[in-house]
C-alpha cells in the first residue's frame, strides 16, 4: 500500500473519541474544541476610539472653527454627556467616543499655535484620513463563532476567547495512549554500559515516541516492554487494549519468528493492512483489538520515527477530535546525489537552506541512510521525498521536501 493509500484509509476508518470534558480556559491550550463558541456579545461592545486625540463631531470641525473641550475619556472611564455643537472631549486609544462624537482627531493634530487655552482647541487644517472610530462588533459580532468544535486551541485563540470573556470550554478528552518497545534485547537508558550483556541495545523507541507525541493532547499509559514470546505478547495486548484507545508498538512486526505483532493484532481483533510501500517503514501493521486501534511499527529506530510523522501522528489528531495535518511538501534541488532504485518510495534526512546567489532552495541528504541510523536526524530540517518511480537523482534534480518543524508541530 502506498503512502497517500494508506492515510486516506486511515483518514476513512478513524473518528475522534466520544467523550468530552469542561475544563478551564487557563489549562485549554492545547485541547481540541467539542463543539462551537459563540460571542456572547460584540467586541468591542462599545464604540471605541482607535487612537489618542479628540472626539468630534465632524459637521464642526469641518467648519474650520476652535472646539470648545467639556471633558475626557479614559479606557475604564467614559465620559457621560453628550458631545454638542461646537463642542469637543479629550479620549484615549480604547475608550467610549462619547455620544453625538463621529470623528477623531489625533493629538498631533492639535496646532501649535494656541492649542488649548483650557477651554477651546485649535486644531491644524487637514482632512482626516478615517473616522478612527471602532464601531461596535469590529473585531467580534454578537453570536459570531470565535472557535468552532475540532479546533486546536492556540495561545491566539485562547487570547480570543478570553477577550469574550469565557472562562470555561468544553474539549474533546485526552486520548489515551499506549507505546510498547519489543525485544528480548532492549534495556532501559541509564543502564551502565558494562551491564549491557552481548546483543542488548538502548530501548530509544519508546522515548522517542513518547516524545514526539507530546505536543498533541493524549495521556500516555505506562506499559511494560513486550518479550519475544507469543503468548505474553497476547496477552500484554489485550490488557492495554482494554485501557487505550490507541496501542503503538515498535518492534515485532516483520516475518522474523520473534515478530508476534500483526499476527496477534489479527487473533485478538482485525488486521487493517500490514506491509507498506514506503522506505524506511516497510512492515507496519494497523488494526483494532475491541475499541482500541494499533499501530504496529517497524523496529528500526529511523522506520519508526518516519512512519510515526507519516502515519501516527496524523491519525491521532483524528482521535483528538481536530483534521490531520496535510503534508507540506516544497520544491528543492538537490545539492547532493541520492540513489535510489525504482519501487519504493523513500523519505531520506535532508537540511534544506536559501541559496545566496540564487534564492532557490537546495538541499542535501544528511549521509548514508541506513534505517539504524539515528545519526542522520543530527541536523536534518526535512524529510527529502523520492517517488517510487525516481531512479538515482543527480545533483540539481527537482524535489519535494517535508520540513521536520511541520511534522513535528
Amino acid at each position: 500500500m502506498d503512502l497517500e493509500e494508506a492515510r486516506a484509509t486511515l483518514f476513512a476508518t478513524l473518528s475522534r473519541v466520544s467523550h468530552t470534558e469542561s475544563i478551564p480556559l487557563a489549562e485549554a491550550l492545547g485541547r481540541v474544541t467539542a463543539e462551537p463558541v459563540y460571542a456572547q456579545l460584540s467586541l468591542p461592545p462599545f464604540p471605541a476610539s482607535a487612537m489618542d486625540g479628540y472626539a468630534v463631531r465632524r459637521e464642526d470641525f469641518g467648519q474650520k472653527e476652535p472646539l470648545r473641550l467639556i471633558g475626557q475619556s479614559l479606557a475604564g472611564h467614559p465620559f457621560h454627556g453628550r458631545v454638542g455643537t461646537g463642542e469637543c472631549v479629550r479620549i484615549f486609544t480604547g475608550a467610549v467616543v462619547p455620544e453625538g462624537a463621529d470623528l477623531i482627531i489625533l493629538q498631533e493634530r492639535l496646532a501649535v499655535a494656541g492649542q488649548d487655552d483650557g477651554e477651546s482647541v485649535h486644531f491644524e487644517d487637514h482632512e482626516p484620513d478615517e473616522s478612527f472610530i471602532r464601531r461596535v462588533g469590529n473585531d467580534v459580532e454578537k453570536g459570531q463563532i470565535i472557535c468552532d468544535a475540532g479546533d486546536r486551541l492556540t495561545p491566539l485563540t485562547l487570547g480570543s476567547l478570553a477577550s469574550a470573556g469565557v472562562s470555561c470550554i468544553e474539549v474533546v478528552r485526552k486520548v489515551r495512549v499506549g507505546i510498547f518497545s519489543s525485544g528480548d534485547e532492549l534495556r532501559d537508558p541509564g543502564t551502565p554500559p558494562e551491564a549491557l550483556a552481548l546483543g542488548q541495545i538502548y530501548d530509544s523507541n519508546a522515548f522517542t515516541l513518547a516524545n514526539l507525541l507530546q505536543h498533541l493532547p493524549v495521556d500516555l499509559v505506562p506499559l511494560q516492554r513486550l518479550a519475544d514470546d507469543e503468548e505474553a505478547v497476547g496477552k500484554a495486548l489485550a490488557d492495554a487494549a482494554e485501557r487505550c484507545d490507541m496501542l503503538i508498538t515498535s518492534g515485532g512486526v516483520s516475518v522474523g519468528d520473534a515478530d508476534f505483532i500483526g499476527a496477534t493484532i489479527a487473533r485478538l481483533g482485525q488486521l487493517a493492512f500490514w506491509r507498506l510501500n514506503l522506505k524506511p517503514g516497510k512492515p507496519l501493521a494497523f488494526g483494532s483489538i475491541g475499541d482500541c486501534w494499533i499501530f504496529g511499527l517497524p523496529g528500526n529506530p529511523i522506520s519508526t520515527i518516519v512512519t510515526c510523522l507519516l502515519l501516527v501522528k496524523p491519525s491521532l489528531q483524528i482521535l483528538c477530535g481536530t483534521r490531520p495535518s496535510a503534508l507540506l511538501r516544497i520544491d528543492a534541488e538537490m545539492a547532493t546525489q541520492i540513489s535510489h532504485r525504482p519501487g519504493r518510495a523513500e523519505y531520506q534526512r535532508g537540511v534544506y537552506k536559501q541559496s545566496d546567489e540564487s534564492g532557490a532552495i537546495e538541499v542535501r541528504h544528511t549521509g548514508d541512510q541506513g534505517s539504524n541510523r539515528l545519526s542522520t536526524f543530527n541536523g536534518a530540517n526535512c524529510l527529502i521525498e523520492i517517488p517510487k518511480e525516481s531512479a538515482d537523482l543527480p545533483v540539481g534534480s527537482r524535489v519535494s521536501i517535508l520540513p521536520l518543524s511541520d511534522l513535528l508541530g
